[in-house]
């Protein structure tokens, strides 16, 4: 009787698992834009620090889980006023959908960033490493003038994660 009730348990997790099957063969293959969004796990790791245009400048970016982006661009100024200093500029918003990542910048000194692209892998072997996640795209830089006139360049950017050790450890509370 139980090699019975065993056998029936068998034919009837092998059916569901068939007719699963069967039904995911039979839909059409999503194309990338149609796929689905990377858990909040996922898309976390995606968060962290990357290079920008110079050296010694970054890009510190968080994704919360609601798919929400926060950060800011730590840059050279290169104004009049400005050259050389160190420049802040946090993200006014800032969303990832799946891999597509974009972001508008506050405008600091005159200046503003959007970035339009995909969150991807790198040439990095591990987590941790140098360039495992880079984020690819088009990079919009908008400088305003004293007459308010805005003029705007885009180029096509990669930006390497830096290597994990590079982060600031995180700070304990006792």
């Amino acid at each position: 009787m139980k090699i019975a009730r065993f056998l029936i348990l068998i034919a009837f997790i092998g059916s569901g698992v068939c007719s699963a099957t069967l039904e995911s063969c039979a839909q059409e293959p999503k194309s990338p834009a149609e796929e689905k969004p990377k858990a909040p796990a996922e898309a976390r790791a995606y968060s962290g620090m990357y290079s920008f245009l110079k050296d010694g400048e970054f890009v510190q970016l968080t994704v919360e889980d609601n798919g929400s982006v926060t950060g800011f661009i730590s840059r050279y100024g290169n104004g009049d006023s400005d050259k050389g200093a160190f420049l802040d500029q946090f993200f006014k918003t800032g969303k990832l959908e799946g891999n597509k990542l974009t972001f508008t910048t506050e405008l600091v000194h005159g200046v503003s960033f959007d970035f339009q692209g995909t969150v991807e892998r790198g040439g990095g072997k591990s987590p941790g490493d140098e360039a495992y996640f880079q984020r690819k795209g088009t990079l919009t830089e908008n400088v305003s003038d004293a007459d308010k006139k805005v003029t705007s360049r885009s180029k096509p950017v990669t930006f390497k994660m830096f290597p994990q050790d590079a982060a600031p450890a995180p700070t304990q509370r006792q």
